[in-house]
């Protein structure tokens, strides 16, 4: 089959492998000039298949209320009169119970999980490198109250059969000895020991070149225009170059895929969540993290990264806005340097991408009700994290063959 993947990043590109293995002929589109220079950039680094949790849980319509007010917040709202914006809110809100939350979580640990078989098997077959490592994500807590509200994570992470650990101070710093530094910030934490970290930016690149060994053909800085449908069925896409005809087409474009597909009556309940990062050179090793750490309380996510540390995070709802605001960047700077003080901030590289986020959390993987156009988008903060299995699954689905794990659920007819 021809196939035509839109977007060059995490989730684009590994489709487009996945595809090619699969024996199609893939074409991959990009208004970029090469791949992963939008959200899958600069992210946190974290692939976190235990630390897998929907922003939309129990609790949090309080939470927001107070961090409006914090001066670190980890949400920012922006209002503004967006229809769009206004009615992903009220979905968010809907999933916010215990019940959703609990189906929401479940299906996010079960693409994960497939995701970290999936990567590891990517690994093996490249031998790619991407400043990976392999030591877990300990969600770091500095309040009681915190460590006591991890229950409901520990329950859904033991109904998955996920590898975790509770630990208390201590057992935080045997984990991240660079906390001994600061033992009286901290009360205890959750470890996810089989989560990894990387350069997402890296792996993509890397994996793109192994694409396109396989046949894979990129056309970088080209605009989409549009789909090309027929009689209810997709035949291609219409670029600013040219009018390109396929037998499938995969929407892989992040925050922009519901602008994509509103033409056709497809209603795409994806919003654009800004986080930020900051990419710091390490000056004390002995002072930096060794993995991830998860700093609770600003939900944000200190990475080693080889020789640097990436912190990243925070959900800032503003629409498609890509502003810098100081403000973000010194809540970055609290986080990193109150646990982390490794690091010369005065190197440091800004940053800020589009997450494209569900109100339930899930990704949206499937097919469409236009036959031969599928979805792989809404991954929210967990794009690399899940991006390998959902490239597999989307391949299994495009080529007509049944998925290794149960997809019906991921499609956009759970909207319905």
């Amino acid at each position: 089959m021809k196939v035509i993947v839109l977007g060059a990043g995490v989730i684009g590109v590994t489709s487009a492998y996945q595809l090619a293995k699969a024996g199609h002929e893939v074409t991959v589109i990009d208004r970029q000039v090469g791949p992963a220079l939008e959200t899958s950039f600069a992210n946190a680094g974290e692939v976190s298949f235990g630390y897998c949790s929907p922003w939309a849980a129990p609790g949090i319509p309080m939470k927001a209320l107070k961090w409006l007010f914090m001066e670190h917040a980890p949400l920012i709202l922006r209002p503004k009169i967006d229809r769009a914006m206004l009615s992903w809110m009220l979905q968010m809100l809907r999933n916010c119970t215990p019940e959703r939350y609990a189906i929401n979580k479940s299906r996010m640990l079960r693409l994960a999980a497939y995701s970290r078989t999936s990567l590891a098997e990517v690994r093996a077959e490249t031998g790619i490198a991407y400043d990976e490592r392999m030591q877990g994500t300990l969600q770091l807590f500095r309040t009681q109250q915190q460590l006591d509200a991890s229950a409901k994570d520990v329950k859904a992470l033991a109904a998955d059969g996920v590898p975790y650990k509770v630990l208390d101070r201590d057992g935080c710093i045997g984990v991240e000895p660079a906390l001994k530094h600061v033992r009286e910030k901290i009360v205890g934490g959750l470890l996810t020991p089989k989560d990894e970290t990387g350069d997402c930016f890296k792996f993509t690149n890397a994996l793109a070149a192994t694409a396109a060994a396989l046949g894979v053909r990129f056309s970088y800085g080209t605009h989409i225009k549009g789909l090309d449908v027929e009689g209810g069925q997709v035949r291609g896409v219409l670029t600013d170059r040219d009018r390109l005809r396929a037998d499938a087409v995969v929407v892989a474009l992040g925050s922009y895929s519901p602008l994509l597909l509103k033409p056709f009556g497809i209603k795409l309940p994806v919003y654009p969540v800004k986080g930020y990062s900051l990419t710091i050179p390490i000056t004390d090793a002995s002072r930096a993290p060794e993995s991830t750490v998860m700093d609770e309380t600003y939900k944000i996510a200190i990475t080693r990264l080889g020789d640097r540390i990436r912190v990243g995070g925070m959900a800032e709802i503003s629409g498609y806005t890509n502003d810098l605001g100081p403000a973000r960047r010194r809540t970055l700077d609290h986080s990193v340097t109150d646990l982390f003080p490794g690091g010369d901030l005065r190197q440091a590289s800004f940053w800020s991408g589009l997450r494209p986020m569900t109100p339930d959390g899930t990704p949206v993987i499937g097919p469409t009700k236009i036959a031969g156009l599928f979805l792989n988008t809404g991954h929210g903060t967990l794009g690399w994290t899940m991006s390998c299995g959902s490239a597999r699954l989307i391949s299994d689905l495009v080529g007509g063959r049944k998925p290794e794990i149960d997809a019906k659920d991921l499609a956009i007819g759970r909207y319905r």
